[in-house]
């Protein structure tokens, strides 16, 4: 029998049983992010006197701090799917970057501002190596592709929600509740759970994610030596950097820093985009579908921005103005941070099934239109969420208008986020496909870099300020989306 055989064989709902080892990962990682994410900017902006002390950071530093961290975590992702490929394998990646997480968490749960940015560069590493390289064993658990890859691919993000779901909600009391650093721990815990699993059910994997390389081993080790020096080199330059700036010799704020990351990222994409259309050596057809894919890393971006102040701005307005109290109850803010992934694990599969009903009727829209109806749906939450900040006192905003908020936000994610990312896919150029899933998570991680440099502009726009203004911009790329898709169709070549 061969090794692949264990991976193939039936026994996960219909799956192969490999899938139910990768999807309690996921969800236990998930769980761990999740869980901390909840806490992180309520944390940093917590006075530091109190039964529960904080960091009592200013709020524009904490949201700058938190756009670092949710933009870095998506960009290691691009380092972290190399290293798999070319020097260990999926399998080892995962394992390692699980492990290096729950040291992270664990970092974060001693009271130490240095344990604490410590254990969130460990996070960040070591997310950068499991998350992208989980997802590539799962499509080679199904050889064979097809519908059958599709349904394996629902599954698994069916767990990637469900720790979504749970993690606010068990690290949010805790952290909340009782001490910030036991909500930390508990992520710790749950990524912990998460190894403990994988390690036990990798049999099942078979040769899915193992290591595969057409190079020696001589030349697999001098690469090896090659990537460990050049790391070795950039943590220690980033180590001068962060001392350089804490010491006062570089005059620099958070603020400072993540603007010129963000406007790094927007140099090197526009430069990229550049080479490949004018240089890359690629056909007229293709060099059209690469200028849809820039036209929607833009939408993308903007997308994120808006979407990801649901960890900073959206959950210091939960704390700080929301009416939480159910009778002598008070439900923790981060609690709120659940609803997304709630709504995502209802209506997944219903916007699944109306895609399909459209396309078998001819009614189907493009992802260009999709994705022009994920933003307009982002910018009505957040004027939702706007009016209900408007003229607030603290402690007075009904939960109603989060929830709706959120809802709208859900609905805005079920249409541009899968199908931008299907069609980046199906646009891109052969042999090109893994470099614009690269872009893809450039993306991801600009929006999360923004959307903190946004939050930090609370206190001088006040909440319903930035909802308002957040609305705004959203909503203008939404409708110039809208106006754009029909025309723009036609570079598609035919892809919808």
């Amino acid at each position: 029998m061969s090794q692949t055989a264990p991976a193939l064989g039936k026994s996960f709902f219909g799956h192969p049983r490999g899938l139910a080892t990768l999807f309690f990962t996921e969800m236990w990682e998930r769980f761990s992010y999740y869980g901390m994410r909840a806490l992180l900017i309520l944390f940093m902006t917590a006075a530091v006197t109190g039964d529960n002390p904080g960091m009592g950071l200013t709020d524009g530093t904490s949201a700058a701090i938190y756009g670092l961290y949710t933009s870095l975590v998506y960009l290691l992702s691009l380092p972290g799917g190399w290293i798999a490929d070319k020097l260990w394998g999926q399998q080892k990646a995962v394992f390692v970057g699980g492990t290096i997480i729950a040291l992270g968490h664990f970092s974060m749960a001693y009271p130490s501002t240095e344990t604490f940015f410590f254990g969130l560069v460990l996070i960040v590493i070591g997310t950068g190596l499991l998350k992208p390289n989980v997802s590539t064993i799962v499509g080679e658990l199904y050889p064979e592709g097809g519908a059958s890859r599709d349904a394996g691919f629902s599954v698994y993000y069916m767990g990637i929600n469900l720790g979504a779901f749970l993690g606010p909600l068990l690290c949010g009391y805790f952290g909340e509740g009782i001490n910030w650093h036991y909500g930390f721990s508990l992520a710790g815990f749950g990524m912990v759970l998460g190894l403990i699993q994988y390690k036990m059910g990798t049999k099942y994997l078979g040769e899915a994610g193992s290591f595969k390389s057409t190079e020696s081993s001589s030349e697999i080790s001098v690469k090896s030596k090659k990537f460990y020096l050049i790391s070795g080199l950039s943590m220690a330059a980033i180590v001068l950097f962060g001392y350089l700036v804490s010491s006062g010799v570089l005059d620099l704020t958070l603020q400072d820093i993540a603007g010129g990351l963000g406007s790094s990222i927007l140099l090197i994409i526009g430069g990229f985009f550049v080479y490949l259309i004018f240089f890359g050596g690629h056909t007229s057809d293709e060099k059209k579908k690469l200028s849809l894919i820039l036209w929607l890393f833009v939408l993308v971006a903007i997308f994120w921005s808006g979407f990801e102040q649901a960890g900073s701005s959206l959950n210091l307005f939960a704390d700080r103005m929301a009416d939480r109290t159910f009778g002598d109850w008070e439900m923790p803010a981060s609690w709120l941070q659940s609803v997304n992934s709630t709504f995502i694990i209802i209506f997944a599969p219903v916007f699944g099934s109306l895609w399909i009903t459209l396309a078998r009727i001819k009614k189907h829209p493009s992802f260009l239109f999709k994705a022009a109806l994920g933003l307009i749906g982002l910018s009505a939450g957040f004027f939702v969420v706007a009016w209900g900040a408007a003229n607030a006192e603290p402690g007075t905003v009904g939960i109603t208008f989060l929830i709706v908020t959120y809802f709208l936000h859900t609905v805005g994610e079920l249409c541009i986020s899968p199908v931008g990312m299907s069609a980046v896919t199906k646009l891109s150029p052969k042999g090109r496909v893994g470099q614009m899933m690269g872009v893809w998570f450039v993306a991801t991680a600009l929006g999360n870099l923004i959307a903190g440099l946004a939050a930090g502009d609370i206190t001088a726009m006040g909440f319903d300020g930035l909802f308002q203004q957040v609305a705004m911009i959203s909503g203008g790329a939404g409708i110039l989306a809208v106006l754009l898709a029909f025309p723009l169709r036609k570079l598609a070549g035919g892809v919808e």
